[in-house]
This record gives C-alpha cells, structure tokens and sequence, in this order.
C-alpha cells in the first residue's frame, strides 16, 4: 500500500502492531473473520519478552503482539488504555535519518526501543529502526529503514545467522 503524502520520505506502512491479552485468541478472531490462515505461527521473542502472530492483510504486516510476562511493553499498555488495540505503526521510509530530522524539527523526539534499549535509529532484523516519543492520538510511530540486500547480509553475519 503506497501512501499518498506530501512527505517523499514515507515509502509505505511497513506494518501494524496490536496490542491484545492473548495473540492465540486474537489471531482465532482474525482467523475467522478475515481468512487469516489458522496454522498462523506464533513467534515468541525472548529478549523482548513477546508473543506475537504475524500475518499479511492488503499487503500489510500485522503483528498481534502479547506480552509473556505481566508489566510487559503491551501488557502495560493495555492496562493503561484499557482495551486492546492498534499500539503503532511502522511507516518505511527511504532514510531514516530524513525521517527523524523532519520529524524532531516538528517537535518529535525519540522513544527508547523497549527490545534493544536504544534511543534513535538503530540496526533491527528487517533494517533501521527509530521510535517517536511523540504519539498521533494514542498510536506510537516507529521509522524503519528497511535494508538492502548487502546490509541484510551484513547484518545477518554480525548476528551470526
């Protein structure tokens, strides 16, 4: 999905993070009601402490993400707000760097990425990432800079994978 924009810099919504209870349960609601495969993979991710379902609708990543432990990221966030629901989205740009200058020359400033503990644009799985500490009615923004094919292959060497 291209997003029609007065800012080049946004390639598209890279993808949606829900924050729910159960990403078990949820994914049976998206299952039933949206096609969604049921043999959808669960993926936990220890260092973060998440649960999260992953699946494409419309040529968009959704992740429904679950907390493992309670005071987690989403746990927290939930407790907050009182209800699930759409915790940020990821917009791809084309350079991440761009992205949060014109974002803090509007007053933005970066979030700590509760996974990595890093403020500001930082080397993540797909590619660079940045969170703003600045939300837009309750939904988080986080940049990615999604890499290339050499910095993916150099990122996995640095990971060992």
């Amino acid at each position: 999905m291209t997003i029609k924009s007065d800012n080049p810099n946004i390639k598209s919504i890279k993808h949606m993070a829900f924050a729910v209870r159960d990403a078990k349960t949820a994914l049976g609601a998206y299952s039933k009601f949206l096609h969604v495969p049921t043999d959808t993979q669960l993926i936990d991710y220890p260092k973060s402490k998440n649960r999260v379902a992953l699946f494409n609708l419309g040529g968009i990543e959704y992740q429904l993400c679950q907390s493992l432990e309670e005071g987690g990221r989403f746990d927290a966030w939930i407790k907050e707000r009182g209800a699930e629901g759409l915790h940020h989205i990821c917009y791809e740009v084309e350079n991440i760097e761009q992205a949060l200058d014109h974002a803090k020359s509007q007053g933005a400033q970066t979030r700590i990425c509760q996974a990595c503990g890093v403020h500001g644009s930082h080397p993540h799985p797909e590619g660079y990432v940045a969170f703003l500490d600045n939300d837009a009615g309750g939904i988080e923004i986080e940049f990615m800079q999604v890499y290339t094919p050499e910095e993916l292959e150099k990122y996995n060497e640095y990971k060992g994978i």
